[in-house]
């Protein structure tokens, strides 16, 4: 349907392109999680940040699913499940008849210390994204990726350090990062990170000292040697001139492609992702040993066609409006 995933026989949708009845949302990114359908059901943090991201009034009805419980809906089984991606991010995996369906949403295999890990779900029907389904994306390391970044910090002590990350996941991803490597100063947030980052926070994420991104009151020269993180829309505009002689990174795993980090003058390309690489989405395949695997969106047909020299029936859904830019 043009909505998106749908279940028939329980009436109700899966991170729907626009509003429906009844929505069952993987997380809170905003081309799975859209406001204006009747009902939500989705995690209590992925309803938090709907909230928080378009107001409380973003549906008429929520209602949470815990992970691991069942709710019937309709005479179908659906349960909510960790997929590794940004806080409150899960799996539904969903049951009728003997047949279990599980539709991944965005998902990574690697360590997180922002969200809940990955956890595999024995399913008949795997509904996988693909974002990097392509073998040439094998991401690094991603505390090395940091590393690099506190290490430029050091051989540039006169330069601002101006890191695009989107807000929801990435950002606290990359300030927990930090954390962890030992980076202890004060990092400077754009004031579009400031609820969802208190959110984090408040879920007991520590994110250690965090101050507002502005040159108001202050000097240029104070943020000289600083890590300041924004919105990669930000660096678009003003804000980002304010600072001094600033390097620009940017935190994606698209960042391993070139062309795309010269096309945004990033000097320094970190290639952190929130979806897992090739070798991840085929070790989730191969876990799993699903008996169909169907790809919702990304690079479909490389890995529909790894699915098919594995003895795997698998087929491309070519879904339309999710974005695989917000990583």
């Amino acid at each position: 349907m043009s909505e998106g995933l749908y279940c028939p026989p329980g009436d109700f949708h899966i991170d729907p392109v626009r509003p429906v009845p009844r929505a069952l949302v993987t997380h809170g990114h905003a081309d799975h999680a859209r406001p204006g359908s009747e009902k939500v059901l989705a995690t209590a943090d992925t309803l938090a940040i709907m909230a928080l991201r378009y107001g409380e009034d973003f549906c008429a009805e929520r209602q949470v699913a815990k992970l691991g419980e069942t709710i019937d809906i309709n005479g179908v089984r659906v349960s909510f499940h960790p997929a590794g991606h940004v806080l409150g991010s899960a799996q539904i995996a969903v049951e009728k008849d003997g047949l279990t369906m599980v539709v991944s949403g965005d998902y990574k295999r690697r360590p997180d210390p922002t969200c809940r890990p990955f956890e595999p779900v024995a399913c008949n029907v795997f509904i996988t994204e693909a974002t990097f389904g392509l073998p040439v994306f094998r991401h690094p390391d991603s505390g090395e990726e940091i590393r690099r970044l506190i290490a430029s910090t050091r051989q540039f002590p006169e330069r601002t350090h101006l890191v695009g990350a989107y807000a929801l996941g990435k950002a606290q991803r990359v300030i927990a990062g930090l954390r962890a490597e030992g980076y202890h100063e004060p990092i400077y947030i754009h004031g579009a990170l400031k609820k969802l980052c208190d959110f984090y926070q408040g879920r007991g994420i520590e994110l250690g000292n965090l101050q507002p991104a502005t040159v108001e009151g202050g000097k240029r020269g104070d943020f000289a040697g600083a890590v300041v993180i924004g919105p990669p829309s930000a660096f678009a505009d003003r804000w980002a001139r304010r600072f001094p002689d600033p390097l620009a990174a940017f935190a994606s795993g698209w960042m391993q492609v070139r062309q795309r980090a010269r096309q945004r003058g990033v000097e320094l390309p970190l290639v952190i992702s929130d979806h897992s690489d090739w070798d991840e989405l085929t070790e989730t395949i191969s876990d799993l040993k699903p008996d169909e695997v169907w790809v919702t969106h990304g690079r479909e047909e490389a890995l529909v066609r790894w699915c098919q020299l594995e003895g795997i029936a698998a087929r491309p859904l070519h879904l339309v409006g999710y974005e695989d830019e917000s990583d």
